[in-house]
Order: structure tokens, then C-alpha cells, then sequence
């Protein structure tokens, strides 16, 4: 992948997306099948996990799946571990990737919902989270501490959780952690395709060149880790 941010080669990479099967109002097919409408190369579906066991939500999505075997669209099988509290997220997150997730993601602490404390640092320090959805407030040490575990950090274009995009941006920057722009689209419609995540990424505060890794460099990195596990 690669390529600038003006060239329309570059196709759409998103990390974060649910199904019906939690929170979502259409199945993870129908999902999957409008992103690749879009043109993006790939979809994570992450629905939500707490304690319970992930293999039925994870063989469901892994059956939606097969219907991109051989298909240059790529679906990714995921997990968001959602408001687990901070001292098990690291056995959670264990346990999702034992059970088949291709990708784990956290609900961060975002300013907009209640969240346990301590969640972003302890999915950072976890070893087995790929991505911190929506950091909120993030404190820098732990930006400094992503770079240091490869957790990618997310800007996000959901209502309320985007509120602290800014701020995510220029601590992840300042601590040279990687940054994504994801949907935590509920539905079709609410996917995000590139030329909106453009807008995302810039009105985030990130010059050309760090649109350029958030967009299309550093998912493409993620996608080849996921895949290559």
C-alpha cells in the first residue's frame, strides 16, 4: 500500500467496526460487503468482549468471514475488550487471541462514557492489544509507552469520542507513536470512506506526511502483523 494522500491508489484501512452481534444493527457480512463497496482493502470487525468466553462471537464472525476467501478485500476477526476492568485486560486479551481474534482492540478512556481507570495503560502494557480505540485524555507516558509496545493509537471518527482527537495527536506525535483513523462505525453507514478520513486525520492537527503513515503506511504495517501472526 502506500502512496500519497492525494494519489486515489491508497485504499481505506479500518480497525474498529461492530455487527449485530453486540451493539451493531447489521450482520458482519452485510458490513464487510459495504466497505468493500467503498473500496477499502480492509474491515475489522470488533465486537464488544468482557469477561465471557469470545469463541462464540469469534467462530460467528470467523463463518461471515470465509466469504472473502480469495478476495483482495481483507476481513479482519476481531475483539474490542470493553470496559473490562484495568487488572484483567491483559488475561482478557490473552484469552481473545487464544480463541482465534486476528486483531485486539481496548475502549479507551474516552471522555465521553464512564471507563474503568487505569484502562489505557494497562491495554498498552498488556502485550497483546494491537490497538487503544479512542485514548481520551491520553496521558503522554503512556503515548511514550505505546511506541514502545507497537500499540497503535487511534484517532476516531465517532461522535463524542472524537472530541479529544487534538490531544491524542499531539502526544502520540511528540512520543513518536503510531496513529490510525478509525470508524467504530455501528453500522454501513456510519463507515468512514477515505476522503472523509482525510478530513479526519488533518482536522486532527497531523501534517501531510503523519496523514500519510496514520492513513495508509502504518495500516498497512498492522495488516501485514495480523496477518503474518
Amino acid at each position: 500500500m502506500g502512496g500519497s494522500p492525494r494519489d486515489p491508489g491508497p485504499r481505506r484501512i479500518d480497525f474498529h467496526s461492530h455487527s449485530y452481534l453486540t451493539d451493531g444493527t447489521t450482520s458482519a457480512t452485510d458490513m464487510w460487503f459495504e466497505a468493500e463497496v467503498l473500496q477499502h482493502r480492509a474491515l475489522a470487525l470488533t465486537d464488544h468482549v468482557g469477561l465471557e468466553d469470545p469463541r462464540p462471537l469469534l467462530d460467528q464472525l470467523r463463518r461471515e468471514a470465509s466469504g472473502w476467501d480469495g478476495s483482495p478485500f481483507v476481513p479482519i476477526v476481531g475483539v474490542e475488550l470493553t470496559k473490562v476492568p484495568a487488572r484483567r485486560i491483559a488475561d482478557t486479551a490473552r484469552a481473545c487471541r487464544k480463541a482465534g481474534a486476528e486483531i485486539v482492540i481496548v475502549h479507551g478512556e474516552t471522555t465521553v462514557e464512564n471507563v474503568p481507570a487505569g484502562t489505557n495503560h494497562a491495554a498498552i502494557d498488556s502485550g497483546s492489544v494491537d490497538v487503544l480505540a479512542h485514548p481520551g485524555l491520553l496521558d503522554p507516558r503512556d503515548a511514550e509507552l505505546a511506541k514502545d509496545h507497537d500499540v497503535v493509537l487511534e484517532i476516531s471518527a465517532r461522535v463524542g469520542h472524537s472530541l479529544t482527537n487534538g490531544h491524542v495527536a499531539r502526544v502520540a506525535i511528540e512520543a513518536g507513536a503510531e496513529l490510525v483513523v478509525d470508524s467504530d462505525a455501528h453500522g454501513p453507514e456510519q463507515l468512514v470512506p477515505l476522503e472523509q478520513a482525510l478530513r479526519i486525520a488533518r482536522g486532527a492537527g497531523l501534517a501531510d506526511d503523519r496523514v500519510e503513515r496514520a492513513l495508509f503506511t502504518t495500516p498497512a504495517a498492522l495488516v501485514r502483523r495480523l496477518r503474518g501472526r
